[in-house]
Parts: C-alpha cells; sequence; structure tokens
C-alpha cells in the first residue's frame, strides 16, 4: 500500500459526539478536506438516510456504509467522519486498524442536547432517550476497540476538542 491515499484522522464516536462539528473545524485547522460517509450514503442511494432506513431497510442501510467507508478509507486524505453505528460490523473494524480512529466521547445528557430526541435519526424514533442510552451502551466498547485515542467532548466547545486533537496528532 506504499502511496496509498490515507485519512489524516477518522472520528468514531455515538450520535450527537460532535463527529461532523469537530470534523469540520479540524480538517479547517489542518487544511485537509473533510468528509462524512454518511453523506456519502445519501449521494450514492440518492435520498436522505431516514428514507433508506424506511425503503430498504437497516441491513440494506449497512451495506451501503461498508461500501462507503471502504471507498472514504482508499480515496480520503483529510478528516472522515463515521456513522455513530458504524463500527458494529466487524469488517469495518478491521478496515480501521492501523489507520488514527479518534474516539469522540460523550455521555447521554451532552449527547441528547446535541441530537435532539431523534428528529431524522431512524433508529432514535421510538423512545429516543432509551434508545440511545442502549446505543451508546452497547457501542461503547466497539469505539474504545478502534480508537487510537479517545477524547470527552462533554460540556466543551469545538475549538477546545480540535486544539486537543491536533496535539494528538502531532504525536
Amino acid at each position: 500500500m506504499t502511496g496509498a491515499t490515507r485519512p489524516a484522522c477518522v472520528l468514531v464516536g455515538a450520535p450527537g459526539s460532535g463527529k461532523t462539528t469537530v470534523g469540520q473545524a479540524l480538517a479547517a485547522a489542518l487544511g485537509v478536506e473533510f468528509r462524512d460517509t454518511d453523506a456519502d450514503i445519501e449521494r450514492l442511494a440518492g435520498k436522505p438516510i431516514p428514507e433508506i432506513f424506511v425503503d430498504e431497510g437497516e441491513d440494506h442501510f449497512r451495506t451501503l456504509e461498508r461500501a462507503a467507508l471502504a471507498a472514504a478509507l482508499a480515496s480520503c486524505s483529510g478528516v472522515l467522519a463515521l456513522g455513530g453505528g458504524a463500527i458494529l460490523a466487524e469488517e469495518n473494524r478491521a478496515a480501521l486498524i492501523g489507520h488514527r480512529v479518534v474516539h469522540l466521547s460523550v455521555e447521554l445528557p451532552d449527547a441528547i442536547k446535541r441530537v435532539g430526541l431523534g428528529a431524522g435519526r431512524p433508529l432514535l424514533a421510538i423512545n429516543p432517550r432509551a434508545t440511545l442510552k442502549h446505543l451508546m451502551d452497547q457501542r461503547r466498547p466497539l469505539y474504545a476497540e478502534v480508537a487510537t485515542a479517545t477524547v470527552s467532548t462533554d460540556g466543551r466547545p469545538p475549538e477546545e476538542i480540535v486544539a486537543e486533537i491536533v496535539a494528538l496528532l502531532k504525536r
């Protein structure tokens, strides 16, 4: 893989952890592109993620997600943000080995403040608070498994989080 394109940083975390906000600011700070696999999936499918879930189901979405992640890891040289559930697939976790992966950690109260209670998030449509807590509990060990670093985003402005990640990337 000599000369292959690799992301400067891959961001993982629960819904509301700040992957998009921090990712865009981090990309600007590093002078690189920002890419989000969820946006790639929506472009590929020609419709928003909630419609993919309704029309084709979660399994179809996860298939699109695996393809989007593989393509992004091979072609993105900037900051790459993954959907919150991308780490559920063992294939995706394996693909992240050897990459600089930062887990943006968030606790339930901050996540709820940031995402609201489910608007536009198909997995949070029913009993969003309990569902988000369950998703976070289920996924936290998987985020830790793929992460080369973990950064807490609770109660912190994006600029402070970006500064911490930039310092981590220089090590």
